[in-house]
């Protein structure tokens, strides 16, 4: 469940202080240095974030965001500008083509990975790592256990992943195909159907605490966590 970065940076001096600082902070990186490479790198696998930069080698960053935020499949995928444009104007046009926050350089690495945590925990927050808790029931990637009424609860990693997404998204129903882009990744492919297994196995797991009742069937649609 570790969140992938995807770091859009033509200077590869800057390009190395940012994923250093990220790898050390606990995240996947991907490199791009140019918004054509970026492309091909969303298109390959979608990240879970994208930091951006304004002035690029052919296409601009401010390009790629609107693209991004345009396409059905990325319009939800958190975007941090990192630029030297610093006027007010500039940052007004950059969040006004769908980032979610603007980083102008000079710039503090630490800064930096504090305003990733953060649009993460906006807008992706079962990528966050921080526990959650619905109920008496408690979930925490850091140390990956589950807790119903403080009893520990056994689950696979799939099953992990998945009950973290519910439990991050209650209330919300989601189609099969929706979970296995959020869940397994949109760049896996495997059978709709894969994901009823592990409702299952999850709803079984869940079970004893009676927290099994959460996990409901939406029929002709597919699955919402019931939060209250």
């Amino acid at each position: 469940m570790t969140p992938t970065i995807l770091v859009v940076e033509d200077e590869p001096a800057i390009q190395e202080l940012v994923t250093i600082n990220l790898k050390h902070a606990g995240f996947l990186v991907v490199r791009a240095g140019s918004a054509e490479e970026g492309e091909s790198a969303i298109r390959a696998a979608l990240p879970d974030l994208v930091i951006l930069d304004w002035m690029l080698p052919g296409q601009s960053g401010v390009a790629l965001a609107k693209k991004i935020r345009a396409a059905e499949r990325t319009r939800e995928l958190p975007i941090i500008m990192l630029t030297a444009r610093v006027h007010e104007e500039d940052k007004v046009q950059g969040l006004e083509a769908g980032a979610d926050d603007y980083v102008t350089k000079p710039f503090s690495p630490k800064e930096l990975v504090a305003r990733v945590r953060a649009v993460l925990r906006r807008r992706a927050p079962h990528l966050a790592g921080e526990a959650v808790e619905v109920g008496d029931l408690t979930l925490n990637p850091a140390t990956h256990r589950v807790l119903a009424g403080g009893i520990p609860v056994e689950l696979g990693p799939t099953e992990f992943r998945l009950l973290f997404f519910f439990m991050t998204h209650a209330e919300r129903v989601y189609t099969r195909a929706q979970l296995l882009d959020e869940v397994w990744g949109d760049h896996v492919f495997i059978e709709e159907r894969t994901v009823d297994v592990h409702i299952r196995r999850l709803r079984a797991a869940l079970e004893a605490s009676g927290h099994h009742e959460r996990v409901e069937t939406v029929r002709g649609t597919g699955y919402r966590f019931r939060g209250a």
